[in-house]
């Protein structure tokens, strides 16, 4: 039996769930939704504010999915109670944020800025002007959302210019030994 697939999803009291025929869940609370076609052998158990994610069978296919089904649904229920967050940091001289609206406008060494505009469902918030702050219910959406970010101005090993994860270290490179001796 998979470890993670039978841990019991606590279910929030103001949290809403539910599944149709198709396995497409719903999960709702506090104004967010959030809504995924999970695989279809997958079934889904409510009982006394816990979530329980049952499999048919215990071939390979179905153990391999009955982890992930239960993963999916935990970040859904932590999604719309919590929400998830990715920090972002640019590093570099003259390397900035600027919040315009809805979007967020980079300046990072080239000849333009650079405009990054945020899917529904997704806040983007400047702190300073070199933090940018990823935030919103949906897991899957705000990493991707910063993973798009940070592709931008990738950091540089030299001299560590670039957007970076807040928790993310730059393995440095030494620079050029120089040319000692040559004539």
């Amino acid at each position: 039996m998979s470890r993670i697939g039978r841990m019991p999803i606590p279910l929030p009291a103001n949290v809403k769930v539910e599944v149709d025929e198709n396995n497409t869940m719903v999960v709702e609370s506090g104004g967010k939704r959030l809504e995924r076609t999970l695989p279809a052998d997958m079934k889904i158990v409510t009982e006394e504010g816990v979530l329980r994610v049952e499999r048919p069978s215990e071939s390979r296919e179905h153990r391999s999915l009955h982890g992930l089904t239960r993963t999916l649904v935990a970040n859904m229920v932590t999604g719309v109670t919590t929400g998830f967050t990715r920090r972002l940091e640019i590093n570099g001289v003259g390397y900035r944020a600027l919040k315009a609206g809805d979007m967020v406008m980079f300046q990072l060494g080239f000849s333009h800025p650079v405009g990054f505009e945020a899917p529904p469902g997704v806040t983007l918030t400047v702190e300073g002007n070199n933090r940018v702050v990823v935030t919103g219910a949906d897991k899957e959406l705000v990493g991707e959302t910063a993973a798009r970010i940070r592709r931008i101005r990738p950091p540089e090993p030299y001299k560590g210019k670039g957007i970076k994860y807040a928790e993310e270290t730059v393995r440095r490179k030494a620079g050029k030994a120089g040319a000692k001796g040559k004539k």
